[in-house]
């Protein structure tokens, strides 16, 4: 089923765990994602991480969504997903919703306004953090480490710079990689 060191115990320990991950990622789950369950919980190795988060970006919906819907269903089927959706979604959702009405009263304060892009900026640098932690389980993958970094710079500068639908980038450059890992493989 696995490679990784462990499992979790319980549909309510990944509950618990997704929820305690999900208050933790304000402005961005990802980084945290990766750092809980493959470094702290030991529940998927890097690679296997990779491969659910790459499965999560092409389908519909939140990426760390969906990846908590794959963590659970791996372990407990449909129970799993549930308390894992569960635990991504129901403290965060009363959060958003407190942070919001205050919000609302606050919003021209200029503090706010700077914090919030603030916020943004951290969540930037997560995000590469978390990146350069991935790259050296990027040369075990089949497109290898150079053509994976050549795609990311391509997707970072059509989307990014020249400001092109990241649905249609990454129906491009996600079936340009397919292909290719697919030839690799044969």
């Amino acid at each position: 089923m696995s490679d990784a060191e462990r499992a979790p115990a319980s549909p309510r320990e990944l509950f618990v765990v997704f929820t305690r991950l999900a208050l933790m990622g304000f402005g961005g789950v990802l980084p945290i994602a990766q750092h809980v369950l493959v470094e702290r919980e030991r529940w998927l190795t890097n690679e296997q991480f990779i491969e659910l988060l790459s499965l999560g970006q092409v389908l519909p919906g939140p990426n760390v969504v969906n990846l908590a819907l794959m963590v659970g269903d791996r372990w407990f089927g449909w129970r799993g997903a549930l308390a894992a959706l569960a635990g991504m979604l129901l403290a965060p959702l009363a959060v958003v919703i407190a942070l919001a009405a205050l919000y609302a009263q606050f919003a021209s304060v200029p503090a706010v306004a700077g914090a919030l892009r603030g916020m943004g900026a951290v969540a930037a640098g997560l995000v590469l953090a978390m990146a350069f932690k991935l790259m050296p389980a990027l040369g075990r993958n089949p497109l290898g480490r150079w053509p994976s970094m050549l795609v990311a710079l391509a997707a970072a500068a059509a989307v990014g710079g020249l400001r092109w639908p990241a649905a249609w980038v990454m129906l491009a450059l996600g079936g340009a990689s397919v292909a290719l890992a697919w030839a690799r493989l044969r």
